[in-house]
């Protein structure tokens, strides 16, 4: 299998399956000197975990996480870091069912497809257990994108049709609603929201918005290296992310020109913005405002509700999916979305260090 590995200096590759003794990460390329510990790792790792609420799976994981390599002496050596997460709650028998037939909303057909073969328990690689590496490589940048003063701010933006007042927006409701959302108010309407849903058997989806603060202008390259479309790529490959966007988005198919463009303008001495409908991103490369990015994710395809589907018979069957699922996958993953944006800037920023010969002057002259 192809496709584990993602960046280029600052370089990633998540390993495991989601019913396998563990899951983990290598990352290559992280410069030496970065403070790091385990500790800090599991706090990130601590917002995706299961069994936290009741809007979450029963799935219990304390997705502890072991650094392998890497470390010495509580700071990175600039040698591949290893981490390792083991699994430990795993029930596969709740899936030797489905081995047979190919569950709506999933990725079994396509495997079978491509592969030939699949790991039906949990569904392996594709599973959203997968994201753990991901989240425990995401520390590491969201420690190095600090350290140069970038600070990421994510959270579910709405759940169902309901939208977070902006104007009611707190920080620490963040971590401390169970839908990871910055207005308490709309938290109490979603989770009553998915408190029927699950009386109903069913999923919701949602959005989740990441805030970029304090990225430098000039981070990005021009045609295929364009920074939107790298981190378009990285928030996609989460399996539930099904479109994205960088600031107004969609929306900027419906205005004009007079309105979607940002004027500019001095502030402190510097150039700078009057609005941000770019989302902080020009021609790929990076405006100094501040990014703005969402990802749209889609409902929880395993619901307990009859389905219709097909087995590998050919023949048409119904079926009711066993096991413990999220009945919507926005909260744990707004970590996740997190991460790979922190993965993809701190890479970017490592790559635009070559940009300039001044810049090259300066670090060996």
């Amino acid at each position: 299998m192809a496709g584990s590995t993602y960046g280029t200096i600052f370089k990633i590759t998540t390993w495991g399956e989601s019913h396998g003794a563990g899951l983990g990460v290598v990352i290559d390329g992280c410069p030496a000197g970065i403070p790091l510990s385990a500790m800090d790792v599991q706090q990130f790792l601590d917002r995706r975990k299961p069994g936290q609420t009741r809007i979450a799976t029963p799935r219990k994981e304390a997705d502890e996480v072991e650094i392998l390599s890497g470390i010495f002496e509580g700071y990175t050596t600039g040698t591949p870091i290893s981490m390792l997460v083991r699994n430990t709650s795993q029930q596969s028998g709740d899936y030797s069912e489905i081995a047979s037939y190919y569950r709506p909303g999933h990725a079994d057909f396509t495997f079978d497809s491509k592969y030939g073969f699949r790991d039906y328990r949990g569904g392996g690689r594709s599973s959203g257990r997968e994201t753990v590496g991901r989240v425990a490589a995401g520390a590491v940048a969201c420690i190095a994108l600090k350290q140069l003063g970038i600070e990421l701010i994510t959270y579910t933006k709405s759940i169902g049709n309901i939208t977070i007042n902006m104007d009611a927006f707190d920080t620490s409701a963040i971590l401390e609603t169970p839908t990871c959302m910055p207005d308490r108010e709309a938290s109490e309407k979603a989770e009553n929201y998915l408190e029927q849903c699950i009386k109903n058997s069913d999923s919701a989806g949602g959005i989740i918005e990441c805030i970029v603060k304090n990225m430098p202008a000039g981070i990005g390259d021009p045609v295929f290296e364009k920074l939107d479309a790298n981190l378009a790529k990285a928030v996609m490959s989460i399996g539930a992310v099904k479109a994205v966007e960088v600031g107004d988005g969609c929306a900027v198919s419906f205005s004009n020109g007079s309105f979607n463009n940002d004027a500019f303008c001095i502030e402190e001495q510097k150039i700078s913005k009057k609005t941000n409908h770019a989302g902080g991103i020009l021609g790929g490369i990076s405006d100094g405002s501040d990014i703005i990015l969402r990802a749209y994710v889609k409902p929880t395809p395993s619901i307990y509700s009859t389905q219709e589907t097909v087995n590998k018979e050919k023949e048409e069957i119904k079926i009711n999916i066993k096991g413990r699922h999220d009945p919507i996958i926005v909260p744990r993953a707004v970590v996740v979305v997190e991460a790979m944006t922190a993965i993809t800037l701190f890479d970017a920023l490592l790559l635009n260090m070559t940009a300039r010969m001044d810049s090259i002057q300066k670090f060996y002259i």
